[in-house]
């Protein structure tokens, strides 16, 4: 490799980046790994444990050269880009997402990163790593269950350091402000609460492992058409009471090594160089000690984006220019960068490697037990299944049955996923792969939920692809049952409609002519209209189920396991029920173009606080979920004044079968909030059949104040304020009263 470096001339040039090009790019990095003899000990202090992350980076930071800081905070891209001329960098891990070089002399590890919102994913190629897919963010989040979101990020962690990486790009915690989103099965709904409490649990878990996760995409990052340039327009005061109170919440319990800025720009100003955003919100207010990396392509110069507060210039070559590299070498030396600036960019990156463990526990090929963790990507899945009608019991599955149609979405061989970014190959490789899909490839595990139903029923299944109608409908008619697996294939980079794909809601509506005993199992990205609603039996919805969804599938259909999920946003009657009933910018063309998204139609009132506010009823609440059998809640007790609401009651199961029920607080409060109620709490139990239990719940006290941008202040008003109890957000059960003073939120 040559080892002269690239002189920038003109920092603000854009041009394609030749195979040469990176290769003097990579000069420096060279330069720094050419080792020197072992070092003792004492020549480095920074690799003693027993000192804080913070000694540790200050102690490091002086030892550095500023070649080397200046190595920290550039990263490329660790696959092949061959619209750039561009090849993966010797030492980043085949078909990854990144790679930023170590620096041998100091003993700093390199940063080997991969996507991992469900589990370690794989650059699309000829050889794909084979990993355990859990369900999609928004399934796992339909759990309401932060124990099984904690169970599957520390399952990514342990695949994630078996197969050689240390840094996870995980935690999407976009709160879900449109469901036609390509981008809507990555997050955790449409409430701040609910998504803080499972995505930081998930960060826990792949934090365990001695990793760095991100949180992303910070902020506003709601749609895919156009969002490389669309401006998300937004008041502060709504801001800060919906998608950023979903971040300051989860970074708060989680703590997250690396922050991820978006792609969009928010009031007019890119995501990665807004210094309210990163500057004065991240690490001003919130006192965020890690880092802030660019995502793919969204670093878009070098002095306003390092002086805004990005840390690191992300997978290179997706941005127009190396902005981090020799420019930004330039603009300190100039001054136009302070030094104090990049030495703050390198130590919190070194901080956040100190603070998870990444000097002391380098990643470690080993074996993974590929069994045990299709229990637990199984065990999410069942919890995320959510029952959304069972007219006349019609579920689980009888023993009178004698035959079962099966019909559509491959249902015969597995189980679909969501594509883009995100996307992670099932252990035992597809069972079907499509690359020539628009924005794919389309990928479905291998995970049968007709071979699992075939296991579990004594009646004869017989399958149907359904794309001939006429056909599927005389299968249908001939069967005691019908079960119709619908999909809708969602992926980063496209925005839906909410639609099931092809001619599904026809087919449905054929069957539903020639056979009532219907279930239709939706695979879906997020909500769908469902305009056969009142023709069927029966609805389930599996969302992207993972890599043995088929198996948990079965269970539940089968009455193995009880269904629990609750839906973690709402799924409308019509598109006119939604804030713009046409989405902006769809469809996107080749070029991106420069829009303005209007928040401030909804403000901070997302997803379920729009649909109380504006009197509408959706097809499906919010905290929604249906079980085989039945609870009770009781004694709603609600003690307030100063300080953080306390509440408690009790949950029976009054059914004949075990089962698990989400109980949810919600408060409503004088008329100064976005909307009329907001999520409080909830609490996840598992109840025999005749046992009770008594919960306590706390409230935070950001879900009762206002955010008051004069003040840069958290504010409950002095007032009545209504606890709720209710199993979902449209059905309550019992009321309390609290009266509440007057007071400032303390951080």
């Amino acid at each position: 490799m040559k080892t002269s470096r690239l002189l920038e001339r003109n920092s603000m040039r854009r041009s394609f980046v030749s195979l040469g090009t990176f290769v003097c790019l990579l000069s420096s990095a060279a330069q720094v790994q050419a080792a020197d003899p072992a070092p003792t000990q004492a020549d480095r202090p920074w690799m003693n444990a027993a000192l804080s992350a913070e000694q540790r980076t200050q102690s490091l930071l002086a030892a550095m050269t500023q070649d080397e800081k200046l190595t920290l905070v550039f990263g490329y891209f660790s696959s092949d880009a061959p619209w750039k001329n561009f090849k993966k960098p010797e030492g980043g891990l085949a078909q990854s997402a990144g790679y930023v070089p170590g620096i041998p002399r100091l003993g700093i590890p390199p940063m080997l990163e991969a996507d991992a919102g469900i589990g370690v994913a794989s650059q699309p190629g000829d050889n794909p790593k084979l990993s355990t897919a859990l369900p999609s963010n928004l399934a796992t989040a339909a759990t309401w269950d932060p124990e099984l979101a904690f169970a599957g990020g520390q399952m990514i962690g342990r695949e994630a350091r078996a197969t050689g990486f240390n840094v996870m790009l995980a935690g999407g915690i976009n709160l879900v402000r449109d469901p036609r989103g390509g981008r809507t099965f990555e997050y955790g709904g449409d409430d701040p609460w609910l998504s803080a409490s499972m995505l930081a649990a998930q960060i826990r878990g792949v934090q365990s492992n001695h990793l760095i996760s991100t949180i992303k995409h910070f902020a506003l990052n709601a749609q895919e058409s156009n969002r490389n340039a669309l401006s998300a327009n937004i008041d502060e005061r709504s801001a800060r009471m919906s998608d950023l109170l979903a971040f300051e919440l989860a970074i708060e319990q989680s703590q997250p090594g690396a922050v991820m800025c978006a792609y969009n720009r928010v009031n007019s100003v890119y995501s990665c160089e807004h210094p309210w955003l990163l500057n004065k919100v991240l690490k001003g207010d919130w006192g965020y000690k890690g880092f802030v990396m660019s995502d793919w392509g969204g670093t878009h110069s070098t002095i306003p984006a390092a002086n805004a507060g990005l840390d690191q210039q992300s997978g290179y070559p997706f941005d127009a220019s190396p902005y981090f590299s020799d420019a930004l070498r330039e603009a300190v030396e100039n001054g136009h960068v302070p030094q104090a600036r990049l030495d703050d960019m390198a130590g919190r990156i070194l901080w956040a490697m100190f603070a998870n463990g990444l000097f002391e526990h380098p990643p470690k090929a080993e074996d993974i037990d590929f069994k045990a963790h299709a229990d637990i990507t199984r065990s999410d899945a069942e919890g995320a299944i959510v029952l959304l009608k069972n007219e006349r019991s019609i579920l689980p599955l009888g023993a009178e049955l004698k035959s079962i149609a099966i019909i559509g979405s491959h249902a015969d061989v597995g189980v679909l996923s969501g594509g883009g970014s995100s996307q992670v190959y099932g252990p035992e490789g597809p069972a079907i792969l499509d690359k020539e899909i628009k924005h794919g490839p389309q990928v479905y595990h291998r995970s049968s939920p007709m071979q699992a139903l075939a296991a579990r029923t004594g009646a004869k299944l017989v399958y149907h692809d359904g794309a001939d109608i006429k056909a599927a409908s005389r299968l249908a008619a001939g069967s005691d049952m019908v079960i119709v697996f619908a999909s809708q294939w969602a992926a980063e980079g496209i925005d839906g409609t909410l639609r099931l794909d092809g001619d599904q809601d026809a087919l449905i509506a054929a069957l539903a002519k020639v056979n009532r005993r219907i279930v239709v199992v939706l695979q879906t990205g997020g909500p769908v209209l469902m305009p056969w609603i009142d023709k069927v039996a029966g609805v389930v919805e599996a969302w992207y189920p993972g890599s043995s969804g088929g198996e948990a599938i079965a269970r539940v259909l089968s009455g193995e396991v009880n269904p629990s999920g609750h839906l973690p946003l709402t799924f409308p009657r019509s598109l006119d029920q939604l804030p713009r009933p046409k989405l902006d910018g769809y469809p996107a063309g080749p070029k991106a173009v420069r829009i303005d998204v209007d928040y401030s139609i909804e403000g901070a009132a997302v997803g379920y606080k729009w649909f109380d506010r504006q009197g509408l009823k959706p097809l499906f609440p919010f905290g929604y979920g249906l079980s085989y059998t039945g609870f009770a809640y009781s004694g709603l007790k609600a003690k307030g004044g100063q300080g953080p609401v306390q509440v408690s009651f009790t949950v029976a199961n009054t059914g004949k079968l075990a089962g698990q029920d989400v109980a949810q607080i919600y408060l409503s409060a004088p008329k100064i909030w976005e909307a009329p109620k907001r999520l409080a709490g909830f609490r996840k139990v598992k109840l025999q059949p005749g046992e009770r239990i008594d919960i306590k719940l706390s409230v935070d006290p950001r879900l009762l104040a206002v955010y008051e941008p004069a003040q840069n202040q958290w504010v409950i008003a002095e007032g009545d304020y209504r606890v709720i109890l209710a199993t979902d957000a449209a059905t309550p059960v019992e009321f309390a009263m609290v009266h509440l003073r007057r007071q400032i939120v303390s951080r």
